[in-house]
């Protein structure tokens, strides 16, 4: 803890800053700017442990202090509590060219600057008048692949929240709630233990006669009815460490046949996943392991297997019957935190289930991180 908020080592800090600098070594650059707007923007949060507000610009160069430059001026104080490593500044109107200043100091003029985040036009064109940019995207998304021991053991906090808004629904909701309400109820069970919500994504339907196949990602004011089959997507934090655990509810009543076969289905195809994934495995295996949903007629509408935690993170795959793109050549490692979420569906997208949740990969298998009961639950 420092100043009343929890940090990372001086250790685990320098591992980021050595592991960026050997990046921009790559990319013949030798400074980076990293940014975020409107709470978006990992990045600067990674490397200061500033949350980003309304805007932020983190000026890194190797072997000096980072300047990190925060929008509004109000948000100072509380960004030099938490971003102890940095020096802060207020980032101006103009918060690029703030930036541009403090590069031109760096001896960054007329060389390559890394670029990270979503940085809009007008900065970036302001950026290439004074050097040129390098987007650097992709190889910080490859640095936040692999999780570090103190960086896991933070996710395990966020899926330990996660798994208390999933608990209070599980014994909260009921007929007369509408989803905005069980939203309430969810974060109720974690706000108070310093949790944030990353998501919580809803959708309740007639089990009997249904039309929705996944959850929403806005809450609707229809109230939960006895027969309905819930199915719920819910993504706690710790700071940037999130949670995510997929659940299906059979509301007041005994699910049909129809339900049953879909959530069995669901579960064998999660096991399948489950068996595969380990240091070494392939993205391909995986989705060979989910041929359970195709071989029983069904098929999926979201992702099947995610990367997370630092960002929705590769490799994104789907079962066999639903590929937007070509599977990709990835091989997984130690350390990276995968979501494994079998969205069981109907072929007309009717009727459908939810289950799956946060896993980390180890040398032999995943290590589970969430503790929720699986299986088509009851409420």
């Amino acid at each position: 803890m420092s100043g009343g908020y929890p940090r990372f080592g001086d250790a685990e800090m320098e591992r980021r800053r050595a592991a960026l600098a050997a990046e921009l070594e790559r990319a013949g650059a030798g400074h980076a700017v990293a940014y975020g707007a409107n709470r978006a923007g990992s990045a600067v949060g990674w490397l200061t442990r500033w949350p980003v507000t309304r805007e932020a610009l983190c000026v890194f160069t190797p072997g000096e202090r980072d300047l990190l430059l925060v929008n509004f001026y109000n948000h100072l104080p509380n960004a030099q509590r938490l971003a102890t490593e940095a020096e802060v500044a207020w980032a101006g109107p103009k918060p690029m060219a703030t930036a541009i200043e403090e590069l031109r100091r760096r001896g960054a003029a007329g060389g390559r600057v890394a670029v990270i985040g979503p940085l809009g036009h007008r900065p970036f064109a302001a950026l290439a008048e004074f050097a040129e940019p390098v987007p650097l995207d992709a190889a910080y998304t490859r640095l936040r692949l692999v999780k570090s021991e103190e960086e896991l053991e933070w996710v395990r906090r966020g899926a330990k929240l996660t798994d208390a808004g999933v608990r209070a629904l599980w014994r909260e909701a009921a007929p007369g709630l509408d989803e905005r309400q069980l939203g309430n109820v969810a974060e109720r069970a974690y706000v108070g233990d310093g949790g944030t919500t990353h998501i919580h994504y809803f959708a309740a339907t007639p089990m009997d006669e249904p039309s929705l196949a996944v959850p929403a990602q806005w809450p609707s004011t229809r109230r939960l009815q006895r027969g309905d089959a819930l199915t719920c997507e819910l993504s706690a934090s710790f700071w940037d460490y999130t949670g995510q655990l997929l659940r299906t509810f059979a509301v007041g009543a005994e699910p049909p046949d129809l339900y049953r076969e879909l959530h069995d289905v669901a579960d064998a195809a999660l096991d399948a996943i489950l068996a595969k994934l380990r240091a070494g495995a392939t993205a391909a295996e995986l989705v060979e392991a989910s041929s359970v949903i195709e071989e029983a007629g069904f098929t999926t509408r979201d992702d099947l297997v995610h990367g997370f935690v630092g960002g929705y993170l590769p490799p994104v795959l789907g079962s066999a019957s639903r590929q937007l793109e070509e599977v990709p050549d990835f091989t997984f490692e130690a350390g990276m935190t995968i979501v494994v979420q079998p969205n069981v569906v109907t072929p007309d997208e009717r009727a459908g289930v939810q289950t799956g949740e946060l896993v980390a990969v180890t040398t032999d298998g995943v290590e589970r991180l969430h503790h929720v009961e699986r299986g088509l639950l009851r409420i």
